[in-house]
């Protein structure tokens, strides 16, 4: 059997590989990219505008949003309306080992719409929080061990050994857009209303399944196929809090992958 240590230079060499192979095929993922949900209400850029735009971008420095790393693909339910479930495309950047920060659009072309933010901390930080802010902040190991999370694009070994280092992590998500959810396609055309505290789907059935279905058709993959590959990240997965926190709203969803529970 292989180290770790072999392994993660595997896995790195496959990403440099993936790498310069993305970057000669102009960035093209697998799959069909995904369309924002909405056009927002307002009149067209004029050519002035864009003149400036074009103008400033060559002028200024934009190294924040620049050094944004990578994509996560994963789903969403608001905390306080179980009913609104949607898919969440973040685009991420490890701040450090313990700490992640991603802006959430509602596609993935350059038209898409900003529709959130959620900060991703490590279990250890999670534990020093106060009483009062740890129920803002859901759990992880139903998204990964189910296969639900994803990084399209990246090769399996790859994006696996990313996401096992997610395990045991928590985020705090807010939601400040509501472009369009299950049920409710193109919802607002403007950033109206208060923002919404997002949860994470702990249990099979609490996720829509055409939600998942289409994603999966759309970018070409499989989260069975995901969740079975994902196995044997169980044994490094220990128990979390507000795994039940929306039980009482999905009465009828049961079972998750080993690996997943409470405390």
């Amino acid at each position: 059997m292989r180290s770790r240590g072999s392994r993660r230079a595997t896995v790195v060499a496959v990403l440099g590989v993936f790498v310069a192979g993305a970057l000669g095929a102009a960035g093209c993922a697998d799959g069909k990219p995904a369309p924002p949900q909405v056009e927002p209400r307002g009149e067209d850029k004029k050519a002035g505008t864009k003149v400036l735009e074009k103008g400033a971008e060559a002028l200024q420095d934009l190294s924040p949003v620049r050094a944004l790393d990578y994509y996560l693909d994963g789903f969403h339910v608001m905390k306080d309306d179980t009913g609104h479930h949607m898919e969440a495309h973040h685009y991420c950047r490890n701040q450090n080992e313990e700490l992640t920060q991603c802006v959430i659009y509602d596609g993935t072309v350059a038209t898409a719409n900003l529709i959130g933010i959620e900060y991703i901390i490590s279990e250890r930080l999670f534990e020093q929080l106060s009483e009062d802010e740890k129920p803002r902040w859901h759990p992880h190991n139903y998204e990964i061990l189910s296969g639900q999370l994803t990084m399209p694009g990246v090769p399996e070994i790859a994006e696996k050994e990313a996401l096992a280092k997610k395990l045991n992590s928590y985020g705090k998500t807010w939601h400040v857009w509501d472009t369009g959810h299950v049920g409710h396609p193109a919802a607002h055309s403007l950033p109206v209303g208060l923002p919404l505290l997002a949860w994470s789907y702990n249990r099979d059935g609490e996720a829509p399944p055409e939600l998942v279905a289409e994603r999966d058709k759309r970018t070409g993959t499989s989260t069975e196929e995901k969740r079975k590959n994902r196995e044997d990240l169980a044994k490094d997965a220990r128990p979390q809090r507000g795994i039940d926190d929306l039980r009482s709203a999905f009465p009828k969803a049961s079972g998750a992958p080993a690996g997943v529970s409470g405390k």
